[in-house]
C-alpha cells in the first residue's frame, strides 16, 4: 500500500514539475517516492531481469547499447537521461512498470546497495579510474567496496573488462564471470596490484602482478580488427555509428551482457551498432559557419580517450572546462591529461575555468587563445568543422545555450 501511494505521489510531482517548466520531473518523482517508501526500489525490481552498468567512463553509452541489444528480446526499462543514482533509477523503473527487462546505469559508489535492491541478472563492469577527487575519493577503496558488494550476489553474471586491472580485481573471485577484452587506454591508476601492492607488469596486452597469481584472465569475448569474436570463436562484423576505440569496447560488453540474458549474438551486434547519440554527445550542430561536434569528458581517462577522437583536420578545437560541484571543484587532474598533440589545429580554452586550462595548455606547449564563453569560442574559430570537448556542466550549459541560440 505504501509503495502504491509513493508511486502515485511521484507521478503527481513529476506532472507538476513538467507543468511548471522545471524539466522532465523524473528526479523529483524518484526522490518523493523514496521518501514515502524507502523500499520502493526493491519493489520495482521484482519480476525483472536487470542488467546494471557501471564504471568511471562509458556508462551512459554502454547502457544505451545494452538497451538496444536487449530490445531484441523484448521491452527494456532504462533511464532516458543518465540519472544514475537512487532517485533516477526509481524514476526509470516506475515509468516502465511491468516491463520484464531493464538496463540501468549506476554510479560506481551506488552499485553495492542498488545490487542489493534489484538483485541483477548481470552487472557490467567497464573500467575504474580516478574521477572527481572531492567526491569519489581514493580509487582502491572503491575497488574494495565493489568487490565486497558483488560477493553478496554469486548468481549474478559479471561482464568484466579484463584489460582493466582494477575491474579484474573486483571480479577475480566471482564464480560467474564473462571476461571481455574491451581495452584500456588509461593505466595510471593501476600501476600496482590492488590486492598485494606489488607492481603490475605489462607484456603487450597481457598484464600480471609480480609475486602473485593475479593476472589478466583469458577473455571470452575480444575485438579483432573490425570483428567481435565470441566464446565459440564465432565472428561478427561490429559496425558502430559512434567514434572511438573505447566505444568498440563498450559495444563488446553490451553485446556480451545481452547474450548472457539470452539474446542472439548477431541480432545484439546489429542493435548495438544503431546507437548514434547519447544525451547530446557526439552530435554535430551547425553554429553559423561552423559544424560543431560535441564531445563530453569528465575525468583524466575520459579526457584522454575523447582527445584521441579529435579530427586532426578540424578547423578548430574548443576545450571548455567548468569547476562546479557536479564536475568536481578540484581541477588538478588537468595536469594528468596529455594535451601535447594539436599541431595545425586552432585551440581555444573556454569555460568558467578557462584560465586554469590556459595555464595547463601553456605548459603543454599548445598555442591557444582564451575565450571563456563556449559559443563565442566556437565563433572565434575558422569556418568549418570545430571539435568541442567539454566537461559535465560546461557540456550541459552549452547544449542549453545552443537551444536558445536557435
Amino acid at each position: 500500500m505504501r509503495g502504491r501511494i509513493a508511486l502515485r505521489a511521484a507521478a503527481a510531482a513529476s506532472w507538476a514539475s513538467q507543468k511548471a517548466g522545471r524539466g522532465k520531473g523524473s528526479m523529483i518523482g524518484g526522490l518523493i517516492a523514496l521518501k514515502i517508501d524507502p523500499t520502493i526500489m526493491d519493489q520495482l525490481g521484482r519480476g525483472r531481469r536487470t542488467v546494471l552498468i557501471t564504471g568511471t567512463n562509458g556508462k551512459s553509452t554502454t547502457t544505451r547499447m545494452t538497451t538496444a541489444a536487449l530490445s531484441t528480446l523484448g521491452q527494456v526499462a532504462t533511464q532516458a537521461d543518465g540519472a544514475n543514482m537512487d532517485a533516477g533509477i526509481v524514476a526509470a523503473l516506475s515509468t516502465h512498470q511491468g516491463v520484464p527487462l531493464a538496463a540501468i546505469e549506476v554510479d560506481e559508489l551506488h552499485l553495492p546497495h542498488v545490487s542489493d535492491s534489484l538483485n541483477p541478472a548481470a552487472v557490467v563492469l567497464l573500467n575504474l579510474s580516478r574521477d572527481q577527487l572531492d567526491r569519489v575519493g581514493e580509487i582502491n577503496m572503491i575497488e574494495r567496496k565493489l568487490r565486497a558488494g558483488l560477493a553478496k550476489h554469486p548468481d549474478t553474471v559479471v561482464i568484466a573488462n579484463c584489460d582493466d586491472v582494477l575491474v579484474t580485481s573486483i571480479a577475480y573471485d566471482h564464480p560467474n564471470v564473462v571476461w571481455v577484452a574491451a581495452g584500456s587506454g588509461w593505466a595510471m591508476d593501476a600501476t600496482s596490484c590492488p590486492r598485494s601492492g606489488e607492481p603490475i607488469i605489462w607484456e603487450g596486452e597481457h598484464w600480471r602482478s609480480t609475486g602473485t597469481d593475479f593476472q589478466r584472465p583469458q577473455p571470452d569475448w575480444h575485438l579483432e580488427g573490425n570483428d567481435l569474436v565470441g566464446p565459440d570463436g564465432e565472428r561478427h562484423l561490429l559496425e558502430l555509428a559512434l567514434p572511438g576505440r573505447a566505444n568498440r569496447g563498450n559495444a563488446a560488453q553490451a553485446v556480451a551482457a545481452a547474450v548472457a540474458l539470452g539474446a542472439e549474438t548477431a541480432k545484439a551486434v546489429v542493435a548495438a551498432g544503431t546507437v548514434r547519440e547519447i544525451a547530446g554527445r557526439y552530435r554535430t550542430v551547425q553554429v553559423g559557419e561552423h559544424a560543431a561536434r560535441l564531445l563530453l569528458a569528465k575525468n583524466p581517462a575520459g579526457w584522454q580517450e575523447a582527445l584521441s577522437m579529435i579530427e586532426p583536420t578540424a578547423a578548430g578545437l574548443v576545450i571548455a572546462v567548468n569547476g562546479q560541484v557536479p564536475d568536481g571543484e578540484d581541477l588538478s587532474w588537468l595536469w594528468d591529461v596529455r594535451f601535447e598533440h594539436f599541431e595545425g589545429v586552432q585551440v581555444v580554452a573556454s569555460g568558467e575555468r578557462a584560465t586554469d586550462l590556459a595555464v595547463r595548455l601553456t605548459y603543454a606547449g599548445v598555442e591557444h587563445t582564451t575565450v571563456p564563453d563556449p559559443l563565442r569560442a566556437i565563433a572565434s574559430c575558422p569556418p568549418g568543422q570545430v571539435e568541442v570537448l567539454a566537461n559535465y556542466t560546461a557540456f550541459r550549459d552549452l547544449n542549453r545555450d545552443l537551444e536558445n541560440h536557435g
